[in-house]
């Protein structure tokens, strides 16, 4: 896919989308970082539902320590993993007061230094709370980058390179929701929505299904 394509695919986006974000609810860095957190292996909507009776009640690192664990997970507990997920966000809040004064951090060391946060993790946070042109690879993104042949890659961090290298600058710090989005509602995993899809002439995808 050449450099004329790719900027045309994502001026597409950007038109039919202009502000996109994540359809997770949060108002701070710190419900961002907890709603990440609580989302792996879980949807959005389910996440919603439980950060909307925690926040509430506690939204930041030392009221979620003054929960306690088993309190925390009392409102967590219709997410998959919650118990795991509870012992990494308690243990998350700990170093958060005890080496970050409470606030999450604008490093990639010191976030992924946190229990539970990996580099999609990361990225996610500097690229939606802090505003920074990173790419946090999902399966939505791997999947739509390497159909559409954005950026093929045999793995996330590939497919995080090329997107990097690739995707034209105006775009970058945008283009991690719009291929998430795309990939949620158009690009489906099973059955593609090509018909209905605005990048469908540009896309390299050589099994389109006209739906």
């Amino acid at each position: 896919m050449n450099t004329q394509k790719r900027h045309e695919i994502f001026a597409r986006l950007r038109a039919n989308n202009p502000e996109p974000t994540t359809e997770l609810n949060w108002s701070t860095p710190f419900e961002l970082l907890t709603a990440v957190l609580l989302s792996a292996q879980a949807t959005d909507v389910g996440v919603n539902k439980a950060t909307a009776r925690l926040f509430p009640v506690a939204n930041t690192p030392q009221a979620i320590l003054d929960l306690g664990l088993d309190t925390l997970k009392s409102y967590i507990k219709t997410i998959g993993l919650y118990n795991t997920k509870a012992e990494n966000l308690m243990k998350t809040c700990r170093i958060l007061v005890e080496q970050h004064d409470g606030e999450v951090p604008r490093s990639r060391t010191a976030l992924e230094a946190l229990p539970g946060v990996g580099r999609k993790t990361a990225n996610v946070i500097l690229n939606t709370a802090f505003g920074e042109p990173t790419i946090a690879v999902d399966t939505h993104i791997f999947r739509v980058s390497n159909r559409t042949r954005i950026a093929p890659g045999k793995n996330v961090n590939e497919v995080e390179q090329k997107l990097l290298r690739h995707v034209p600058g105006e775009f970058r710090r945008d283009a991690h929701h719009w291929l998430i989005l795309h990939g949620r509602y158009t690009c489906l995993a099973r059955r593609p929505r090509c018909g209905s899809c605005v990048i469908e002439d540009l896309c390299e995808y050589k099994e389109k299904v006209d739906l």
